[in-house]
C-alpha cells in the first residue's frame, strides 16, 4: 500500500536532542529497503501560491493556503505492507521528534 507522508514543522518539538537520528542514514535505510519511493524538501512557504477558481475567476494568492505557525516541509511517498509498517518508518524518521509526520493512504481506485 501506498502513503504520503507529509513532513511538517512543529511549534513544540521535542526538547531532547540526544540520538537524534540521521536523516541521511533514514533516506538511505528506507530507498534501500524498497519502502520509501520518492521525496523533497520544499522550498520555504514564502514561496507558496494558492491557486482557485470561484465563479470562472482565476484567484492567485501569495503563501500557502493555510496561515498557520506549523508547515508542510516536505514529504516521502512510501510504500509499505500496512499501516502498521508506515507507522514504524515514520517512527525513525527525524522529524517525528522536531516536527510531525502525517500519513495518508493514496486512494485506490478514486476510493
Amino acid at each position: 500500500m501506498k502513503y504520503m507522508m507529509f513532513v511538517c514543522s512543529d511549534t513544540e518539538p521535542d526538547t531532547d536532542q540526544r540520538n537524534l537520528p540521521d536523516i541521511d542514514a533514514w533516506v538511505a535505510e528506507n530507498d534501500g529497503r524498497g519502502r520509501r519511493l520518492d521525496g523533497s524538501v520544499f522550498a520555504p512557504e514564502s514561496s507558496a501560491t494558492t491557486v482557485r477558481v470561484r465563479e470562472g475567476e482565476l484567484i492567485l494568492t501569495d503563501g500557502p493556503f493555510a496561515e498557520t505557525k506549523e508547515v508542510i516541509v516536505g514529504f516521502d511517498l512510501l510504500e509499505c505492507a500496512d499501516l502498521d509498517e508506515a507507522i514504524e518508518v515514520a517512527r525513525t524518521h527525524p522529524m517525528a521528534r522536531l516536527g510531525r509526520l502525517e500519513l495518508r493512504p493514496l486512494a485506490v481506485d478514486g476510493q
